[in-house]
Protein backbone atom coordinates (compact mmCIF):
# COMPACT_ATOMS: atom_id res chain seq x y z
CA UNK A 1 0.00 0.00 0.00
CA UNK A 2 1.08 3.54 -0.82
CA UNK A 3 2.27 5.46 2.10
CA UNK A 4 -0.19 8.35 2.90
CA UNK A 5 -0.11 11.72 1.36
CA UNK A 6 -1.60 14.77 0.32
CA UNK A 7 -2.35 13.88 -3.60
CA UNK A 8 -3.45 17.08 -5.52
CA UNK A 9 -6.59 16.02 -8.21
CA UNK A 10 -6.03 17.29 -11.58
CA UNK A 11 -8.36 19.51 -13.01
CA UNK A 12 -10.20 18.58 -16.21
CA UNK A 13 -11.09 20.78 -19.37
CA UNK A 14 -14.11 20.44 -22.36
CA UNK A 15 -14.76 22.39 -24.73
CA UNK A 16 -18.51 22.30 -25.76
CA UNK A 17 -19.81 24.62 -29.06
CA UNK A 18 -17.09 27.27 -27.92
CA UNK A 19 -17.39 27.36 -24.31
CA UNK A 20 -14.50 26.18 -22.10
CA UNK A 21 -15.81 24.07 -18.76
CA UNK A 22 -13.19 24.63 -15.68
CA UNK A 23 -13.85 22.44 -12.77
CA UNK A 24 -13.64 24.09 -9.20
CA UNK A 25 -14.81 21.44 -7.06
CA UNK A 26 -18.39 20.91 -7.30
CA UNK A 27 -19.03 24.08 -9.60
CA UNK A 28 -18.46 24.47 -13.57
CA UNK A 29 -17.61 27.91 -14.69
CA UNK A 30 -18.38 28.59 -18.62
CA UNK A 31 -15.41 30.50 -20.38
CA UNK A 32 -15.84 31.97 -23.97
CA UNK A 33 -13.27 30.83 -26.27
CA UNK A 34 -11.10 33.68 -27.62
CA UNK A 35 -11.52 34.61 -31.40
CA UNK A 36 -14.74 32.23 -31.79
CA UNK A 37 -16.80 34.98 -32.53
CA UNK A 38 -14.66 36.78 -35.26
CA UNK A 39 -13.33 33.90 -36.96
CA UNK A 40 -16.36 33.62 -39.12
CA UNK A 41 -16.78 37.70 -39.94
CA UNK A 42 -16.21 39.04 -43.18
CA UNK A 43 -15.80 42.53 -44.33
CA UNK A 44 -17.43 43.41 -47.62
CA UNK A 45 -15.42 44.41 -50.71
CA UNK A 46 -15.34 48.26 -51.36
CA UNK A 47 -17.13 48.47 -54.55
CA UNK A 48 -15.54 49.41 -57.10
CA UNK A 49 -15.40 53.06 -58.36
CA UNK A 50 -16.70 53.64 -61.71
CA UNK A 51 -15.19 55.36 -64.80
CA UNK A 52 -14.42 59.02 -64.81
CA UNK A 53 -16.74 60.63 -67.19
CA UNK A 54 -15.10 62.25 -69.78
CA UNK A 55 -14.04 66.30 -68.74
CA UNK A 56 -13.38 69.44 -70.50
CA UNK A 57 -10.04 71.35 -70.70
CA UNK A 58 -9.67 74.37 -71.37
CA UNK A 59 -6.06 75.35 -73.59
CA UNK A 60 -3.55 77.77 -71.99
CA UNK A 61 -0.99 79.59 -73.28
CA UNK A 62 2.18 77.33 -73.71
CA UNK A 63 0.04 73.90 -73.52
CA UNK A 64 0.67 70.92 -75.77
CA UNK A 65 -1.21 67.94 -76.26
CA UNK A 66 1.60 65.62 -74.77
CA UNK A 67 2.05 68.38 -71.96
CA UNK A 68 -2.00 67.57 -71.16
CA UNK A 69 -1.98 64.28 -71.27
CA UNK A 70 0.52 63.69 -69.33
CA UNK A 71 -0.83 66.10 -66.56
CA UNK A 72 -4.05 64.79 -66.60
CA UNK A 73 -2.46 61.23 -66.88
CA UNK A 74 -4.70 60.31 -69.79
CA UNK A 75 -4.89 57.17 -71.07
CA UNK A 76 -3.36 57.11 -74.45
CA UNK A 77 -1.41 59.67 -74.41
CA UNK A 78 -1.11 62.25 -76.66
CA UNK A 79 -1.76 60.66 -79.55
CA UNK A 80 -5.59 59.12 -77.99
CA UNK A 81 -6.46 63.37 -76.93
CA UNK A 82 -5.56 64.11 -80.47
CA UNK A 83 -8.07 61.37 -81.99
CA UNK A 84 -10.33 62.28 -79.78
CA UNK A 85 -10.45 66.41 -80.47
CA UNK A 86 -8.78 65.99 -84.38
CA UNK A 87 -11.97 68.30 -85.29
CA UNK A 88 -10.90 71.07 -82.50
CA UNK A 89 -6.99 71.01 -83.32
CA UNK A 90 -7.25 70.64 -86.92
CA UNK A 91 -4.22 68.60 -88.75
CA UNK A 92 -1.50 70.07 -86.92
CA UNK A 93 -0.75 68.00 -83.57
CA UNK A 94 1.90 70.33 -82.61
CA UNK A 95 0.04 73.56 -82.65
CA UNK A 96 -2.50 74.00 -80.46
CA UNK A 97 -4.43 77.68 -79.54
CA UNK A 98 -5.33 79.11 -76.28
CA UNK A 99 -8.93 78.83 -75.69
CA UNK A 100 -10.13 76.35 -77.57
CA UNK A 101 -12.02 73.60 -75.45
CA UNK A 102 -10.40 69.54 -75.58
CA UNK A 103 -12.49 66.61 -74.26
CA UNK A 104 -10.47 64.61 -71.91
CA UNK A 105 -11.09 60.94 -71.75
CA UNK A 106 -9.99 58.22 -69.14
CA UNK A 107 -7.10 58.67 -66.85
CA UNK A 108 -4.03 55.64 -67.18
CA UNK A 109 -3.09 54.01 -64.01
CA UNK A 110 -0.74 55.56 -62.27
CA UNK A 111 3.25 54.91 -63.08
CA UNK A 112 6.40 54.90 -61.14
CA UNK A 113 8.27 58.33 -61.36
CA UNK A 114 11.11 56.48 -63.79
CA UNK A 115 8.49 55.00 -65.74
CA UNK A 116 6.55 58.25 -66.50
CA UNK A 117 9.98 60.37 -67.12
CA UNK A 118 10.38 57.60 -69.86
CA UNK A 119 6.89 57.89 -71.41
CA UNK A 120 7.51 61.67 -71.24
CA UNK A 121 10.58 61.07 -73.25
CA UNK A 122 8.39 58.90 -75.66
CA UNK A 123 5.91 61.66 -76.08
CA UNK A 124 7.87 64.32 -77.26
CA UNK A 125 9.95 62.19 -79.77
CA UNK A 126 6.79 60.95 -81.02
CA UNK A 127 5.12 64.59 -81.44
CA UNK A 128 8.48 65.39 -83.49
CA UNK A 129 8.35 62.64 -85.21
CA UNK A 130 4.54 62.92 -86.23
CA UNK A 131 5.74 67.04 -87.43
CA UNK A 132 8.14 66.23 -89.09
CA UNK A 133 6.00 64.12 -91.30
CA UNK A 134 3.61 66.17 -91.60
CA UNK A 135 3.43 68.48 -94.47
CA UNK A 136 3.94 72.34 -93.80
CA UNK A 137 0.91 74.42 -94.57
CA UNK A 138 0.76 75.92 -97.50
CA UNK A 139 0.91 79.83 -96.96
CA UNK A 140 -0.22 82.49 -99.67
CA UNK A 141 0.74 85.98 -100.22
CA UNK A 142 -2.39 88.29 -99.15
CA UNK A 143 -2.61 89.79 -103.09
CA UNK A 144 -4.30 89.18 -106.28
CA UNK A 145 -1.63 86.38 -107.14
CA UNK A 146 -1.82 84.83 -103.32
CA UNK A 147 -6.03 85.05 -103.61
CA UNK A 148 -5.69 82.95 -106.82
CA UNK A 149 -3.57 80.61 -106.19
CA UNK A 150 -5.41 79.77 -102.74
CA UNK A 151 -8.44 79.57 -104.82
CA UNK A 152 -7.07 77.06 -107.19
CA UNK A 153 -5.92 74.95 -104.82
CA UNK A 154 -9.53 74.74 -102.70
CA UNK A 155 -10.79 74.43 -106.44
CA UNK A 156 -8.90 71.09 -106.98
CA UNK A 157 -10.11 69.98 -103.76
CA UNK A 158 -13.81 70.04 -104.73
CA UNK A 159 -12.95 69.41 -108.40
CA UNK A 160 -13.86 73.00 -109.72
CA UNK A 161 -11.81 73.58 -113.12
CA UNK A 162 -10.76 76.36 -113.62
CA UNK A 163 -6.83 77.67 -114.42
CA UNK A 164 -4.61 80.94 -113.11
CA UNK A 165 -5.18 82.39 -116.30
CA UNK A 166 -8.84 82.04 -116.90
CA UNK A 167 -9.52 83.83 -113.08
CA UNK A 168 -6.89 86.12 -113.90
CA UNK A 169 -8.34 87.50 -117.28
CA UNK A 170 -11.98 87.14 -115.59
CA UNK A 171 -10.71 89.16 -112.53
CA UNK A 172 -9.14 92.10 -114.75
CA UNK A 173 -11.88 92.28 -116.71
CA UNK A 174 -14.76 92.82 -114.05
CA UNK A 175 -13.09 94.65 -111.10
CA UNK A 176 -9.41 95.37 -112.07
CA UNK A 177 -8.45 93.50 -109.15
CA UNK A 178 -10.21 95.31 -106.51
CA UNK A 179 -11.29 93.08 -103.95
CA UNK A 180 -14.21 95.99 -102.42
CA UNK A 181 -15.36 96.82 -106.26
CA UNK A 182 -19.06 96.85 -106.33
CA UNK A 183 -21.72 97.64 -109.45
CA UNK A 184 -24.10 100.40 -108.27
CA UNK A 185 -26.03 101.38 -112.14
CA UNK A 186 -26.82 97.89 -113.53
CA UNK A 187 -29.91 95.80 -113.44
CA UNK A 188 -28.78 94.16 -110.83
CA UNK A 189 -28.31 96.88 -108.94
CA UNK A 190 -31.34 98.43 -109.69
CA UNK A 191 -33.03 94.88 -108.47
CA UNK A 192 -31.21 95.41 -105.02
CA UNK A 193 -28.24 92.55 -105.53
CA UNK A 194 -25.38 94.40 -106.68
CA UNK A 195 -22.45 92.50 -108.40
CA UNK A 196 -19.36 92.29 -106.09
CA UNK A 197 -15.84 91.61 -105.62
CA UNK A 198 -13.12 90.40 -107.89
CA UNK A 199 -15.72 88.74 -109.93
CA UNK A 200 -18.72 90.72 -109.02
CA UNK A 201 -21.35 87.99 -108.02
CA UNK A 202 -24.73 88.96 -106.55
CA UNK A 203 -25.55 87.99 -103.24
CA UNK A 204 -28.04 85.07 -104.35
CA UNK A 205 -25.47 83.38 -106.81
CA UNK A 206 -22.78 83.68 -104.01
CA UNK A 207 -24.75 82.02 -101.08
CA UNK A 208 -25.97 79.24 -103.99
CA UNK A 209 -22.64 78.32 -105.48
CA UNK A 210 -20.33 79.22 -102.25
CA UNK A 211 -17.31 76.64 -101.16
CA UNK A 212 -17.84 75.04 -98.19
CA UNK A 213 -14.25 76.09 -95.69
CA UNK A 214 -14.61 79.41 -97.65
CA UNK A 215 -15.46 83.05 -95.51
CA UNK A 216 -19.36 83.56 -96.10
CA UNK A 217 -18.30 87.55 -96.91
CA UNK A 218 -18.67 87.94 -100.74
CA UNK A 219 -15.80 90.33 -100.76
CA UNK A 220 -13.29 88.00 -99.10
CA UNK A 221 -11.20 87.40 -102.38
CA UNK A 222 -11.04 83.89 -102.30
CA UNK A 223 -14.70 83.08 -101.17
CA UNK A 224 -15.56 85.64 -104.14
CA UNK A 225 -13.05 83.31 -106.85
CA UNK A 226 -14.15 79.94 -106.05
CA UNK A 227 -17.71 80.50 -105.71
CA UNK A 228 -17.72 82.43 -108.82
CA UNK A 229 -15.77 79.31 -110.89
CA UNK A 230 -18.32 77.15 -109.15
CA UNK A 231 -20.91 78.76 -111.07
CA UNK A 232 -18.88 79.35 -113.93
CA UNK A 233 -18.32 75.32 -114.24
CA UNK A 234 -21.99 74.85 -113.92
CA UNK A 235 -23.21 77.24 -116.33
CA UNK A 236 -20.17 77.32 -118.97
CA UNK A 237 -18.32 73.93 -118.02
CA UNK A 238 -15.44 76.21 -116.58
CA UNK A 239 -14.23 79.95 -116.13
CA UNK A 240 -11.59 79.48 -118.61
CA UNK A 241 -14.51 79.53 -120.99
CA UNK A 242 -15.89 83.10 -119.91
CA UNK A 243 -14.73 85.58 -121.66
CA UNK A 244 -17.27 88.51 -121.11
CA UNK A 245 -20.06 89.28 -118.99
CA UNK A 246 -21.99 86.33 -117.67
Amino acid sequence: MPSKGKHRRLKSISLTRGLAAAGTGAAVLALPVLGATSASAEQAAPAAKSAAAPTTYVVAAGDTLSKIAREHSLSGGWKKLYQDNRATVGDNPGLIHPGIKLTLGEKSPTKPVATRASAERADRSEVRTTLAAAPAKKSYTNNLDGWIKESLDIMAQHNIPGSYEGIHRNIMRESSGNPLAINNWDSNAVAGTPSKGLLQVIDPTFKAYHVPGTSMNSYDPVANITAACNYAADKYGSIDNVNGAY
